[in-house]
């Protein structure tokens, strides 16, 4: 696996405007951020923080390959730590926008300036087989933490009070506050997983196989890209640091194409179909057809969101499409959200035995006033197969002969005409003398 294709190629400048527009959404928001501080107050001890750590861990790509680690420690001591770990259960717990920054504020970041090939040492490991990987000081507790399948209780020595601030990314959690960790200390031994004992035992093990290993085993894609960021995985003589913002996407990416690897052989749906789901400020529309396996994101960012701040512009539209080999470049204008999107329809196909071209609209409006990841988009195209028929169409099937009657169906409920849609979609180009009358 080679992390630099999940690097992005330029860096957006409007994070400043994204704050702002945020802080105008919730003052909420800023409140907690007050009571937090209090918090922060009566939890400290000394220099020290005490507490149960969710089994989340954070790693930064600023400076790669000296990069800023993190401990992740809620301050409430009487929360359940494994509420505050991203996961998705945040879905069925319906945690709206404010709910996620609520929690994530409620969480100390204790970090350090690592390298990335820190996990590396000439010394024996944890276990006999993995003769390079180091577990001791701050980092060995970091990795303790990523590994174990409970909140580990952890003391963490701090240089300084926290930064109260967010941190938001469009692909990873937001993280909140921040502090200078001077060590940590484990205060209780950690149960790890058989199966994860297996993947650190293995020296030659590759990242992909891992990955996919686990996935299989039960694991979800949020326990894996906490592991894989621990440096965890992969051959011993090659482990490191991965960013979080690249582990996520790195993780999506694996696991569906081991997904797209099962299907190659089976059978298509035997017709179109259309889902739906709202979630977050966000709408989805998924639109199955039959056919070998072929995929699109198009992405419909509201005029004055965070996304697209100026109003004057419309709609501003991106996309990502694969066809059925899958692809062999990382994903630029839809990011992370396109594998995570991606994952969810491949499930759900894999759940069936079955393959089909599919097309995913999501709409991002105003209400998306604060970005929280891209969880929130694997969640919201994972459930759309859930639907319950609240919406008029949710979870039709048929409701067209074709692909094009099935997405005329759909064109009335999408803020953008057929016209935008065709010049930014190459599945819905493909269609276009049969829509010809619905431009």
């Amino acid at each position: 696996m080679r992390l630099d294709e999940f690097i992005e190629g330029f860096e957006r400048d409007e994070a400043a405007e994204k704050r702002r527009l945020a802080a105008e959404k919730s003052y909420a928001i800023t409140d907690h951020l007050d009571a937090v501080e209090q918090q922060f107050d009566e939890a400290l001890s000394g220099d020290a923080l005490f507490g149960s750590t969710a089994p989340e861990i954070f790693v930064g790509r600023s400076g790669y390959p000296e990069v800023s680690t993190g401990l992740l420690s809620p301050v409430d001591r009487d929360a359940a730590a494994e509420g505050f770990a991203t996961s998705s259960e945040w879905y069925s717990e319906g945690l709206g926008i404010e709910d996620v920054l609520q929690r994530r504020t409620g969480m100390l970041n204790s970090t350090r300036t690592t390298a990335v090939d820190s996990v590396q040492s000439s010394g024996r490991g944890r276990s006999a087989g993995t003769a390079y990987d180091v577990w001791e000081g701050f980092v060995g507790v970091q990795r303790e933490v990523a590994i174990a399948d409970h909140p580990v209780d952890v003391e963490v020595g701090l240089d300084g009070t926290p930064d109260l601030d967010l941190s938001f990314d469009d692909v990873g959690t937001p993280t909140g506050p921040r502090a200078t960790a001077t060590g940590a200390d484990l205060t209780e031994n950690p149960h790890v997983p058989s199966a994860v004992e297996k993947t650190l035992a293995d020296d030659d093990w590759q990242a992909q196989g891992a990955m996919t290993y686990l996935y299989r085993r039960g694991f979800d894609v949020y326990d894996i890209n906490t592991i894989l960021s621990a440096g965890a995985l992969g051959r011993a003589s090659e482990r490191s640091l991965v960013p979080t913002r690249w582990s996520i996407t790195a993780v999506d990416d694996t696991v569906g194409q081991y997904l797209r690897g099962t299907l190659r052989n089976s059978d298509t749906i035997d017709k179109p179909e259309l889902w739906y789901n709202e979630y977050m400020g966000n709408r989805y529309w998924v639109l199955l057809a039959p056919g070998r396996w072929e995929f699109e994101l198009v992405e419909m960012k509201s005029p004055g969101s965070v996304w697209n701040p100026q109003p004057e512009t419309g709609y501003y539209m991106s996309s990502a499409h694969e066809g059925y080999e899958g692809r062999t470049s990382y994903v630029e204008e839809t990011a992370g959200a396109y594998y995570a999107a991606r994952l969810g329809v491949l499930e759900h196909l894999e759940q069936r035995g079955r393959q089909a071209k599919c097309l995913v609209c999501r709409e991002i409006t105003d209400d998306y006033w604060a970005p929280v990841g891209v969880w929130q988009v694997r969640e919201g195209v994972r459930n759309a197969f859930e639907s319950d028929g609240t919406h008029p169409l949710a979870g039709q099937r048929g409701v067209g002969q074709t692909f094009g009657e099935t997405l005329a169906a759909v064109i009335e409920q999408l803020p953008v005409p057929m016209a935008a849609l065709r010049r930014k979609s190459e599945l819905v180009a493909g269609l276009q003398s049969q829509l010809s009358d619905f431009s």
